[in-house]
């Protein structure tokens, strides 16, 4: 097995109030619904365990499930570290966070992911891997950013 790591931050203007946002970044059910390939996310209190759907890297089929412990700055930041329970191994696990920040026109939200998944491949496939890995996260950006757009009606 090897770890493969992937980044990708994003900073957008979305044309909409700070508490609208918020309120969709900190609700797991509105949260799982508007990002692609996420099935749910089981919260209780601090941590949130994250379901994704099949995602397909190279050769393998993944159905990743990662804890997170999530910090919340009101209104401003959301950052989120691996942190699954003592004992358990899971293949799967993000770091980074949100920051939402008022701006003319709207919020300018930011985002920074560390994605990193455990794999029974070659440490050689790391560059192939990695391309793959970071064009689902980008898709996935895509998408919720799509969506987040119309569930805002912006």
């Amino acid at each position: 097995m090897t770890w493969f790591t992937a980044e990708r931050e994003s900073t957008a203007v979305v044309a909409a109030d700070r508490a609208a946002i918020w309120a969709i970044l900190t609700d797991p059910d509105v949260l799982a619904r508007l990002t692609p390939l996420l099935e749910r996310i089981e919260a209780s209190g601090d941590h949130w365990v994250w379901h994704l759907k099949t995602i397909e890297v190279l050769s393998e089929r993944l159905v990743p499930t990662f804890t997170e412990k999530m910090t919340f700055d009101e209104g401003s930041r959301i950052e989120f570290t691996h942190d699954p329970p003592a004992g358990s191994s899971e293949r799967a696990g993000v770091e980074g966070r949100y920051d939402l920040v008022d701006v003319d026109g709207g919020t300018q939200v930011s985002i920074r992911l560390e994605i990193s998944v455990d794999l029974p491949l070659p440490k050689m496939t790391s560059p192939a891997v990695t391309t793959a890995m970071k064009a689902v996260i980008a898709s996935m950006g895509n998408g919720f950013a799509k969506r987040l757009n119309a569930e805002l009606g912006v």
